[in-house]
């Protein structure tokens, strides 16, 4: 579960950074905000479970281009808080977790402000990939669909994409769980 929980916030902070580079700080904290998940595969489907539901994942940009990401799963019932710091490394788009053990890559697109968070490394002592499709509305857009799953065929990915429901919080009655 904590790798999904990863794999989330890592994929929706490095598609802020895919955007053009900022010219000042300023441009930097426009690209802060909400984006969220539209789809999502990975090859391990054993070893993590899919969220009933997930909340916007709200962006920061930090010192130095590093990125954080905050977001609320919902699963078995529970939901869970999630942090996650992508370090920025020397090669566009791309960024590093969990002291190094996952890569993050951002792939735009062909359509505005939607981008694939692709995920590789170790996930709960399993080598895995992961991708997921993040825009900045909740409205599904068949365009950047049919662009994830081509992104999908060419990485050899052959499962099942998943669409999570989308909620502003998690609801009333759950445990909230804070998730590190």
């Amino acid at each position: 579960m904590k790798a999904l929980l990863l794999a989330i916030g890592l994929g929706l902070i490095t598609v802020l950074q895919a955007q053009d580079p900022p010219a000042s700080g300023e441009d930097t904290m426009a690209m802060s905000g909400k984006w969220y998940l539209k789809a999502m595969i990975t090859d391990r489907e054993t070893s993590w479970k899919k969220p009933e539901l997930v909340t916007p994942m709200t962006l920061t940009v930090l010192e130095g281009g590093n990125l954080k990401a905050e977001t609320t799963l919902l699963i078995n019932g529970q939901c869970k808080e999630v942090e996650l710091i992508l370090e920025k490394t020397s090669e566009p788009n791309k960024y590093m977790a969990y002291g190094g053990k996952r890569v993050v890559y951002i792939e735009p697109t062909e359509v505005k402000d939607h981008y694939i968070l692709y995920c590789e490394g170790d996930i709960q002592g399993e080598q895995a990939r992961m991708a997921k499709l993040v825009g900045r509305d909740r409205e599904s857009n068949e365009e950047a669909l049919e662009n994830f799953r081509e992104f999908l065929r060419a990485k050899g990915f052959n499962q099942e994409i998943f669409s999570p429901k989308q909620s502003d919080t998690c609801p009333p009655g759950t445990d909230q769980e804070p998730e590190a």
